[in-house]
C-alpha cells in the first residue's frame, strides 16, 4: 500500500491511503509508514496544518488487511499501532483534519478518531467490526468514550453495527457532513494554517493533554488486550 506525502503549498500536507483495490486496508507496511509520515510531518517545518485522506471514490480505509492477519496469523505490535494513529504514540502538535468517505472501517475509523477534525461526506459509512472478527481496536475504546460518552462508545463498538454519517454527526463523532469532505477539509486546512502554528500547536497539546496521558497510562493494558485476544483467534 501506498501512504503519500505530499505538500501543496500554504502549510497544508496532504497523506493519502491509496491501495484501492483492497478500499485502502492497510496492511503491516502501511501501518509502518503511516507511522513514519507522522514523524516526518512534525519535523517537516513546511507544515502547518494536514489532512488525512482515501484515494478512490469507494472508501476512506477498510480497516487493516484481515487477510494479511489470517495468512499469518499476526499484526504489528501495539507500539508500531499506536505510532500509526495520529498522537498515540508519537507527539504530534499540528492539527490533523480527516476528510472521510464511503467504506469507513475498523482501523478506518481509529484513524479518524485520532485526528483532530472529522468531515464525512453523505455516503460514509461506519462499522467498527472487530468483535466480529475475533479483534479489537484497543486505543479507540480508550479514546471513544471522551468523545461520543460511554453509552454510545459501547453501543457502536460492541454491537458492531453499521450507522450512516448522519448518525456520527448526531453522536458527535464526526464534526460536519458535507458534499465534498476532501474540499472541506483543505478549506479548514488553510484556515488552520494561516495561524500561529505556536500558538495552535500548544493549544492542541494543551487541549488533548488528558487524552495523551489517558493513553499512556492505559498502553500497558492495551498491549495485554491485544495479545490475549490474538492468542484466541
Amino acid at each position: 500500500m501506498t501512504v503519500e506525502y505530499q505538500n501543496i503549498g500554504e502549510g497544508i500536507l496532504v497523506v493519502t491511503l491509496n491501495r484501492q483495490e483492497r478500499l485502502n486496508a492497510m496492511d503491516s507496511q502501511a501501518k509502518h509508514a503511516l507511522a513514519e509520515v507522522w514523524q516526518r510531518a512534525q519535523q517537516d517545518t513546511a507544515v502547518r496544518a494536514i489532512v488525512l485522506r482515501g484515494a478512490g471514490e469507494r472508501a476512506f480505509c477498510a480497516g487493516s488487511d484481515l487477510k494479511e492477519i489470517e495468512a499469518t496469523g499476526e499484526t504489528v505490535s501495539s507500539e508500531v499501532l499506536a505510532r500509526a494513529l495520529p498522537g498515540v504514540g508519537n507527539d504530534l502538535s499540528k492539527p490533523v483534519i480527516a476528510a472521510l468517505h464511503g467504506h469507513t472501517l475498523g482501523l478506518g475509523i481509529s484513524l479518524a478518531i485520532h485526528c483532530d477534525f472529522r468531515i464525512a461526506r453523505h455516503d460514509t459509512r461506519f462499522h467498527f467490526p472487530e468483535v466480529q472478527h475475533g479483534m479489537l481496536s484497543g486505543f479507540s475504546a480508550i479514546t471513544l468514550p471522551s468523545l461520543i460518552g460511554e453509552a454510545a462508545a459501547l453501543d457502536i463498538m460492541l454491537s458492531a453495527r453499521k450507522f450512516d454519517a448522519q448518525e456520527a454527526l448526531a453522536i458527535g463523532l464526526v464534526n460536519q457532513v458535507v458534499d465534498d469532505a476532501y474540499a472541506s477539509a483543505l478549506e479548514l486546512a488553510a484556515r488552520l494554517a494561516s495561524h500561529s502554528g505556536k500558538a495552535v500547536a500548544w493549544t492542541k497539546t494543551l487541549l488533548l493533554a488528558e487524552r495523551k496521558a489517558r493513553l499512556l497510562r492505559q498502553m500497558a493494558l492495551v498491549d495485554q488486550a491485544r495479545q490475549d485476544v490474538m492468542l484466541g483467534r
